[in-house]
């Protein structure tokens, strides 16, 4: 089993000028602290990872498109798929000491990671993409 991995629902205001999707905020169960957060672009036949982060805990969302994880646990016995898309705002929480991999499974996708810890490349292991 993969431990602590959850899909998050998230609050979207519907504006007629374009909805607001409301992503953190320091009184979500989920938030740790604040580290850094990035965007990764997508482009559809190509997958990023595998990844794993010793302490770091993702929260991913995807503001654009859609794309599909697949998660493994830290001694590489376990997998699962999870799919995150725009058209239902989620957040996939990745605890740290989990592999991870992502796939954009439309034309192209962009992937917002709220990370509790300033990127250090010595806390992310890599591995080849299998």
């Amino acid at each position: 089993m993969i431990k602590n991995v959850k899909k998050i629902p998230l609050k979207e205001i519907v504006n007629r000028s374009g909805n607001i999707i409301k992503y953190v905020d320091k009184k979500n169960f989920y938030f740790k602290k604040f580290g850094e957060v990035y965007f990764s672009e997508i482009k559809k036949g190509y997958t990023k990872g595998w990844n794993l982060h010793k302490k770091c805990q993702c929260l991913i969302t995807i503001p654009y498109g859609s794309v599909e994880f697949t998660l493994m646990n830290y001694n590489k016995e376990k997998k699962k798929k999870f799919y995150i898309s725009r058209k239902k705002p989620e957040i996939l929480l990745i605890p740290s000491m989990t592999w991870f991999k992502f796939r954009s499974i439309s034309k192209f996708s962009i992937l917002a990671n709220f990370i509790n810890l300033k990127h250090d490349s010595k806390e992310t292991l890599k591995m080849s993409i299998k």
